[in-house]
């Protein structure tokens, strides 16, 4: 009588273990992953923060929303949050106590606004410094940019601008914008009406303003009218509509362009002055903002 072989039931048993060890293996490399806090872009990178002024307006904040996420699909996983100097919710502090509560570490202020003004030298200076345990960095502010004149083109060519236009001795543009006491903000809006110029072939585009600065609207429209332009469009250099928007719009004695709202190259101009802004130091001098 021969012995039993057991050779097959040895290995039968080893392979047993084997894969009991590992399925007991993958259950706590599971388990393990579903304690640990999914990796986020927000952890590794900085939240950006669109910093709009504020408007009564109830289409300006849901403009800014349409904005931010065109901004959200050219840079998935971004965390993109709408902050406002005033009048809207959320306001730029509690977005920034908010963030601090969250665990955030560091953030990147972009500013909706056109020039460095007061809003960009002092207010967003002031909020950054309310919030210390966040490393905040404040970006430039939309202009002027040759991103912001192909908006600025953009949509005065959808309210009905056309090559012939650019052509015309009797065509020109105004450029209206909300207007500031400092001089350094006027003279980014007339560098970008000069950029838009240019990019209009040559057309003559003069800056105006609709608060704290001259000329306004009214007196940029009897300049060009005096040098014989008197078929001229009114470019809107604000990012959604308001009551210097719509003040501005009403005096266009031909065409008057909408704010420029979601554009998409304002949107790629949000997230270069971001990525821009990003090996700046702690805070950036307010001084620094115009060339960054």
């Amino acid at each position: 009588m021969t012995e039993p072989d057991t050779t097959f039931d040895s290995t039968a048993e080893l392979l047993g273990r084997i894969t009991a060890q590992l399925g007991t293996q993958l259950t706590l490399l599971h388990r393990d992953r579903t304690r640990r806090p999914p990796m986020s872009t927000s952890m590794s990178t900085p939240t950006l923060i669109a910093v709009g002024h504020g408007s009564r307006d109830p289409r300006a904040r849901a403009t800014l929303s349409l904005l931010l996420d065109r901004v959200r699909e050219l840079r998935p996983g971004l965390d993109v949050r709408l902050a406002h100097i005033e009048l809207n919710a959320p306001l730029l502090t509690d977005t920034l106590a908010g963030l601090a509560e969250e665990g955030g570490r560091d953030a990147v202020l972009v500013p909706l606004l056109f020039g460095p003004g007061y809003h960009v030298k002092h207010d967003l200076p002031a909020a950054a410094a309310a919030a210390p345990a966040l490393r905040t960095r404040i970006a430039a502010p939309l202009g002027p940019h040759p991103l912001l004149v192909e908006a600025l083109a953009g949509r005065l060519a959808e309210a009905g601008w056309t090559p012939a236009d650019s052509a015309s001795r009797s065509a020109g543009v105004v450029l209206a914008a909300a207007g500031s006491r400092d001089p350094e903000s006027t003279a980014a809006i007339r560098r970008t009406a000069a950029l838009l110029g240019e990019r209009l072939g040559g057309v003559p585009v003069v800056a105006a303003y609709a608060s704290a600065a001259t000329p306004t609207v009214p007196e940029a429209l009897r300049a060009l009218a005096a040098h014989g332009r008197h078929r001229v469009a009114v470019a809107s250099c604000f990012t959604a509509p308001g009551l210097f928007a719509t003040r501005t719009a009403a005096h266009a004695p031909w065409i008057a362009a909408a704010p420029l709202g979601a554009h998409p190259a304002l949107a790629r101009l949000i997230l270069h002055r971001y990525d821009r802004s990003r090996t700046a130091p702690h805070t950036t001098h307010p001084r620094e903002l115009a060339s960054a």
